[in-house]
């Protein structure tokens, strides 16, 4: 299976510190790599080169085969490349379908805005992705977490996302929510749309995953497939591997 999206050797220098250092990453459609590594581990800063708001310092980044280096993230968008940031980027009072077309308003004669379109495509939209709202002209803060992070991805797949980048997007939810969103996220695996999850959690990366790469300190301490690594090993080099274990001796003495 051809990847959408490779790096290889990708480095990003902020001065003199060092965030990335080296790291490869491969997607295919209908494919669910998860990004893990705690805090400062290089996440963000991967996620910024993915999405063209920072280049790579070193290293290539190819997008259907081709070498592409993304100087904003309008160039990032057009190569079908989308991100759903933490924040989500809605505005809490504007309504469901006002938040799907943010910036890609369909208009008409004059300008005018077809609303009864966009109204009917996102109820459209949301109901195949297995969101009922009693209606979309509430206001997006009526909605839970999870169903916000849902309007967030069924617009990104709407406007044709190859790719789609998702920032922790499991962090501030509680189990049920947590559980909606994941199913989004294998919903669109299966749709062929490659999913890059960023997450801190090894739990919900296992249920989901396909591939994994953990990051520690800007350098990956693991890659591997599904296949290749359990939840165990996946929760024990995401807390740190050898480095616990000793220092477990340490303190047992």
């Amino acid at each position: 299976m051809s990847a959408l999206i490779e790096l290889e050797g990708i480095s990003k220098d902020y001065g003199a510190y060092r965030a990335l250092e080296d790291v490869d990453l491969s997607v295919s459609a209908g494919e669910v790599t998860c990004v893990l590594g705690d805090n400062g581990a290089g996440k963000s800063t991967l996620i910024k080169i993915l999405s063209g708001l920072h280049p790579a310092s070193a290293g290539t980044m190819r997008v259907g085969g081709e070498e592409v280096r993304f100087a904003t993230p309008r160039a990032a968008i057009a190569a079908g490349i989308a991100t759903v940031y933490q924040d989500l980027a809605v505005v809490g009072q504007m309504s469901v379908w006002r938040n799907f077309f943010l910036g890609q308003e369909l208009t008409g004669f004059l300008g005018k805005l077809k609303e009864e379109e966009m109204r009917r495509i996102a109820d459209e939209q949301l109901r195949e992705m297995g969101i009922d709202l009693r209606s979309v002209d509430v206001p997006v803060a009526s909605l839970s977490g999870g169903q916000r992070q849902v309007v967030a991805i069924a617009r990104a797949i709407y406007f044709g996302a190859k790719v789609l980048i998702l920032d922790e997007p499991t962090a501030a939810l509680g189990v049920k929510q947590s559980g909606m969103v994941l199913k989004f996220i294998a919903a669109a695996r299966d749709r062929g749309i490659g999913v890059i999850f960023i997450t801190h959690n090894p739990h919900h990366a296992y249920l989901v995953g396909d591939h994994f790469l953990i990051l520690s300190l800007g350098k990956q301490v693991l890659d591997a497939s599904r296949g290749q690594v359990s939840l165990e090993e996946l929760t024990l080099q995401m807390a740190g591997g050898g480095e616990l274990d000793a220092l477990g001796h340490e303190l047992r003495g």
